[in-house]
């Protein structure tokens, strides 16, 4: 069965970095798109981040373009997601989803991805 599994989230200080991994398994991954998802307390689970099947597409929530950046590495069956400049709204569970597609888009809507990791904690001090 399909597998998605992030690490990395731990509790880190304002201005610092992390990067999320989430290792996929049980899936062509090359066929998905990918994307990151965050939810904070209280609040509906919103897109971070998406990339398309090759890595040449990729798209941002306004509020980390320019800090997060995301990647994929087909051979390794692992996208990422570099977090830079972190920041206490930051703070949120960070889901890895996947997107069955013969496309090479990267903008997909939370209802569309097939299947999805079960979190990592993110919480970034002030």
């Amino acid at each position: 069965q399909v597998q998605l599994v992030e690490s990395g989230g731990r509790l880190v200080q304002a201005g610092g970095s992390l990067r999320l991994s989430c290792a996929a398994s049980g899936l062509t991954f090359s066929r998905y798109a990918m994307g990151w998802f965050r939810q904070a307390p209280g609040k509906k689970r919103d897109i971070v981040a998406g990339i398309s099947r090759g890595g040449s597409r990729t798209n941002y929530e306004d509020s980390v373009k320019g800090r997060f950046t995301i990647s994929r590495d087909n051979a390794k069956n692992t996208v990422y997601l570099q977090m830079n400049s972190l920041k206490p709204e930051d703070t949120a569970v960070y889901f890895c989803a996947a997107k069955s597609t013969l496309y090479d888009y990267s903008a997909y809507a939370t209802s569309e991805y097939d299947y999805w990791g079960q979190g990592t904690q993110v919480t970034v001090s002030s």
